[in-house]
């Protein structure tokens, strides 16, 4: 009869001390946020420029995730169900990244949008959009 105590007392501090050994998962360390800086910078509305290109940076400041990110870019006419005239999307893994928009047309308020996200966390996203137009 005393052996029944004892084995649920055993069993109690097995279950107890069990969870605490779990092997925690994305293998040691967590990944920064991502943190982006666009110029244009995010959330401004450009004057009109005369064009025909727009040039566009898209700069990682922080820590470059260890399998890099994909950049998306697309630009097309705001609050227009037109598809967009300008797109790219690349995987790199350097810190500051060039664009040239084109196709841009006259007269006509545009839209970029960037999105930036992790190829080693998915869910490890930046988004941004900026306004301008061409003369």
């Amino acid at each position: 009869m005393k052996r029944v105590p004892f084995i649920l007392l055993l069993s109690m501090i097995v279950f107890s001390v069990t969870p605490a050994c779990k092997k925690s998962s994305g293998g040691g360390t967590a990944e920064a946020s991502l943190v982006v800086e666009i110029t244009p910078a995010a959330g401004t509305t450009e004057a009109p420029a005369p064009g025909p290109d727009f040039p566009l940076k898209v700069e990682v400041k922080s820590t470059m995730p260890p399998s890099g990110v994909k950049i998306d870019v697309t630009a097309k006419k705001d609050g227009s169900a037109d598809p967009a005239f300008f797109t790219s999307s690349k995987n790199s893994s350097a810190s500051q990244n060039n664009y040239t928009i084109t196709g841009t047309p006259a007269t006509v308020i545009c839209i970029v949008s960037v999105t930036v996200t992790s190829l080693s966390k998915p869910s490890n996203v930046w988004t941004g959009s900026y306004r301008y137009s061409k003369k």
